[in-house]
């Protein structure tokens, strides 16, 4: 994108937030007040989400060990549908990996994300409340969300699953480990292999940064500073690292990674006013050049998980139906 090229946001996204319009939230200095910041974004926003299934999806506690031991818990989500007759062979399902910047969020707060698309989707959701950095930076979190899927494999039958139909979906910065799950499973050869691969608006380069001058500053709701800090958190713990490092894991950062041959079939979505427009739309194009099968939508005019304070909005409905469908193909 130039430098001068013409941005706005989409008319009805600008409708629905102009009663926000007016908060601007203080600049982050560190992971803390990064993770105060989110925590009390996605709370809010999340107290204003309409769930009118709730009642419907069952939710049950499971837990789980990690790599080096860690036990972890692991929230099962049931549609009605789950719970009727099972079949045979059992039923596919999709481990849900939550947002946050890597330094926040939780599966409690992303709660009501998660019932929409298991009570749409009819499809069983296991969502784990893998670590968070700098407290436990790359790898640990990457390892509890390989843990939980080998737990979903292990325990299929108990769980009444089919381990070939599994689907990862992640949401931000648990798309960025969504995708390193996927490369690390497809390294270890991971057997069943992932089903299907959702990546909504990823954060997946540490290397992204774009110019104090470019237009689209005005637009950011996940701003430079906030990814840096986040990467900072994730790559190397609090105050670690000031800049990318130039040797960061490909499973850390998945962009990075030059062969996406033989990753699982891929849906990305990305808001056209999102900071990681760019790295969404390089990935999907290395995963076509690897000869996976892509679905990519790239929506104009509007930012970093702006579906949050726009739910009535047509480019909203467009999106999240869109997703629906991807996850069905289970």
């Amino acid at each position: 994108m130039s430098s001068d090229q013409k941005l706005s946001l989409d008319a009805d996204y600008a409708r629905a937030i102009a009663p926000y319009a007016s908060y601007v939230p203080p600049v982050p200095t560190d992971a803390e007040s990064l993770r105060k910041q989110n925590d009390f974004m996605i709370n809010t926003v999340m107290s204003l989400f309409p769930c009118p299934a709730r009642s419907r999806v069952a939710e049950t506690e499971l837990s789980y060990k990690s790599a080096d031991g860690t036990e972890l818990k692991l929230h099962r989500f049931d549609p009605p549908a789950s719970s009727s007759t099972p079949a045979p062979a059992g039923r596919p399902c999709v481990l849900y990996l939550h947002g946050g910047g890597f330094v926040s969020g939780s599966v409690t707060s992303f709660r009501k994300d998660i019932i929409r698309y298991a009570a749409e989707t009819r499809l069983t959701f296991y969502a784990p409340a893998y670590r968070l950095s700098p407290e436990a930076p790359f790898p640990k979190p990457l390892e509890d969300a390989y843990a939980a899927l080998e737990f979903l494999r292990d325990n299929a039958q108990e769980q009444n699953i089919d381990p070939k139909r599994i689907g990862v979906m992640g949401i931000s910065a648990g798309g960025g480990l969504a995708a390193g799950l996927a490369l690390e499973a497809r390294d270890k050869k991971f057997v069943p292999a992932i089903k299907k691969l959702v990546l909504i608006y990823p954060m997946l380069d540490d290397r992204t940064r774009i110019g104090e001058d470019h237009p689209l500053n005005e637009y950011l709701t996940w701003t430079n500073k906030k990814n840096e800090i986040g990467w900072q958190a994730y790559l190397g713990g609090a105050g670690a690292r000031t800049v990318s490092s130039p040797d960061a894991s490909v499973y850390a950062a998945p962009a990075r990674a030059e062969d996406l041959s033989g990753l699982p079939p891929t849906y990305l979505d990305v808001g056209g006013l999102d900071l990681f427009k760019d790295e969404v739309n390089a990935f999907g194009a290395k995963l076509l050049a690897g000869k996976v099968d892509v679905e990519f939508h790239l929506y104009p005019g509007v930012p970093h998980a702006w579906e949050w304070l726009s739910h009535e909005c047509p480019v909203t409905q467009k999106a999240v139906n869109n997703r629906i469908f991807a996850l069905r193909s289970l």
